[in-house]
């Protein structure tokens, strides 16, 4: 997509707290380009930006969808206080409205972590259960490491909103051409190799909160300290017919 195909959610923070750009100062993902789009916060002023598709029937989408892209957290001048990740049934065109995200847990090393919650609050470092978390995969990553993520968004005709998140090894595989593989430590249990790893009952008993059953697509960098870096690659988005 084209950069006019993505709109800046409201209230992200301006230029005057985090630079943001199309650049070619930075290895791409394995298959990329030559640009991709970085974060780069110069305040230490908390909050996030974003940009989310306007596509027409995608903003918002009626039901689901699909997100994928490479997510980079950056090397940084510290190691907490900044998150990257993807975001699928943001309830509204604002940092602080809610959504499903998937990205690069608060944290050194950072863990793919499935959070439901406002875009503003970042992903932080907790346990499934804790934090509006979700889900969290087991192994840690160093800063500057591509991930390349998909979250799939179901809703289904009962009203119960299925979650599934996978990852495409970067190492054998391009941007291009993913083998989409189940995120170690996010498995659901009952049914292992589908890529589910959550289900947001219709009664809104697992999440504590009513399914999110419609919304908008994109990407998100989350901050609260000054240097903190977060990159992206190759964002594609789907809806649910």
């Amino acid at each position: 997509m084209a950069s006019a195909d993505w709109t800046e959610l409201l209230s992200s923070l301006t230029t005057g707290d985090v630079l943001r750009g199309a650049t070619a100062g930075f290895v791409p993902p394995n298959g990329g380009g030559s640009f991709i789009y970085g974060f780069n916060s110069i305040n230490s002023t908390p909050g996030a930006v974003g940009r989310f598709t306007n596509l027409t029937n995608f903003a918002p989408m009626a039901k689901g969808g699909r997100i994928t892209g490479a997510v980079q957290r950056g090397v940084s001048g510290g190691d907490t206080n900044f998150a990257p990740f993807l975001f699928i049934g943001l309830q509204g065109t604002d940092v602080s409205d809610v959504g499903y995200f998937l990205g690069c847990s608060d944290e050194a090393p950072h863990h793919i972590v499935l959070r439901k919650g406002a875009l503003s609050t970042g992903l932080p470092a907790s346990s499934p259960g804790t934090n509006g978390i979700l889900a969290r995969g087991s192994l840690g990553y160093a800063a500057g490491t591509w991930l390349h993520l998909r979250l799939d968004m179901v809703v289904n005709l009962n009203g119960d909103v299925v979650l599934l998140a996978f990852q495409n090894d970067l190492d054998t595989n391009t941007v291009a051409a993913p083998v989409w593989e189940e995120i170690p430590g996010m498995e659901w249990t009952p049914s292992p190799d589908t890529g589910r790893v959550f289900i947001d009952d219709a009664a809104g008993v697992n999440s504590g909160s009513a399914p999110l059953l419609l919304g908008r697509a994109g990407y998100a960098f989350q901050t609260a300290d000054v240097s903190r870096r977060g990159y992206f690659d190759h964002v594609t988005v789907a809806r649910q017919l």
